[in-house]
């Protein structure tokens, strides 16, 4: 393949990083306003997000089965549209029970694009021979920073997040059209069995379980960072964004190294390193009883979470038994369940006893990631 066309396909698969990335972070900017604006309490909120889960899990099955026998870019065009789309009924959502059916549509097209996305990657990625799954990922994170910034920006400026994500939804979609032509074309695999509903293969648990420990650790921060600065640590609406921002800037420079320290250390001695990052992180949060020294510790989680599920995912996507459409189905089916059922239960815990709390049981999620980066059997590839 011409060096051209092959920077094409990169730059095209990195741009849907970007929308997936930049859409979600905007819409968990403007969280707090929101949650504050509908009058939810912990529980409420946490309940709220639940819809984002029951969303995914019903989608993941399907999802998987259409990257056996549909184009992963077909799929990838058609959930960003669907996202965009849902992204603006967040910020208009006028009743909790409203927001409760678009967070159920927003957890169905962020499967959708999400999985079909990452099918390009490491069908991109086959095509290098040196790693680079993990800069697509960075640039994800540095889309995230970006929408952070521009949620700060609109939340300083009294912007109400209707207007905020009507505007995200039309440069998004833009995007998403007019770079889905320079998409890898790749081929289903239509003899693949697999049934419906299935636990992901033996060789795969382990992979699964450390993404269902790092996803839930990064959704917590999303979702909560923010909650947690304004509501424990009585910050302002400004510096609840700033801390989001320094934890989606810690994921960006995590991602933009993880390459360069895969190719010298190995993919295994990175995510210890990530769950050991991780624990002392959200340990330090929360302990600390200053904002400052909790935007530091919220760093070390950021660069703990940022390189994680790129790794993992690249490793599964060699496992010779499946494509990458059924390898990232297999894992995403309990790591995404991390991701978006965590988050929700925060809120239950909190209400209960205190965000403190609930960040503490998070904590432990970084030993888990130690341990089992210990059962990585894979061999990899130098």
């Amino acid at each position: 393949m011409a060096e051209i066309s092959l920077a094409r396909l990169r730059r095209a698969n990195a741009v849907y990083f970007f929308i997936s990335g930049f859409g979600y972070s905007s819409w968990t900017s403007r969280i707090p306003v929101i949650k504050e604006s509908l009058k939810l309490n912990d529980a409420h909120f946490g309940t709220l997000l639940f819809m984002m889960p029951v969303g995914l899990i019903i989608t993941m099955p399907f999802t998987g089965k259409l990257l056996d026998h549909f184009k992963s870019r077909t799929i990838m065009l058609c959930g960003a549209m669907i996202y965009n789309v849902v992204l603006i009924c967040l910020g208009f959502s006028p009743f909790a029970w409203v927001l409760a059916i678009v967070l159920f549509f927003f957890g169905a097209s962020r499967n959708l694009m999400n999985l079909s996305m990452n099918a390009q990657a490491i069908g991109v990625q086959a095509l290098y021979h040196r790693s680079i799954m993990s800069s697509f990922h960075a640039v994800w994170s540095l889309a995230g920073f970006a929408g952070a910034a521009i949620g700060y920006l609109m939340v300083t400026t009294n912007i109400i997040p209707g207007w905020h994500l009507l505007g995200v939804s039309l440069l998004l979609s833009s995007l998403t059209l007019y770079f889905y032509r320079d998409t890898l074309d790749q081929v289903p695999d239509h003899k693949n069995k697999r049934p419906l509903f299935s636990l992901p293969p033996k060789g795969m648990l382990v992979f699964s379980l450390i993404c269902f420990g790092s996803m839930a650790c990064e959704n917590t921060m999303y979702d909560w960072s923010g909650i947690y600065v304004k509501q424990v640590l009585h910050g302002s609406n400004g510096l609840a964004t700033i801390a989001f921002v320094v934890y989606m800037v810690a994921m960006t420079t995590g991602r933009m190294l993880g390459d360069r320290l895969a190719d010298r250390f190995g993919i295994r001695f990175v995510i210890r390193s990530s769950g050991i990052l991780i624990f002392c992180g959200l340990t330090t949060t929360v302990l600390s009883p200053y904002i400052p020294l909790t935007m530091a510790a919220y760093l070390l989680t950021g660069l703990g979470v940022s390189c994680v599920v790129p790794f993992v995912f690249s490793l599964a996507g060699k496992i010779p038994m499946s494509n990458p459409g059924a390898a990232l189905a297999s894992i995403s089916s309990i790591g995404y369940l991390g991701f978006l059922l965590i988050p929700p239960m925060i809120g239950y815990v909190a209400q209960s006893s205190s965000l403190r709390v609930s960040f503490a049981i998070i904590a432990t999620m970084g030993l888990l990631i130690m341990y089992l980066s210990r059962k990585i059997k894979i061999q990899e590839k130098k």
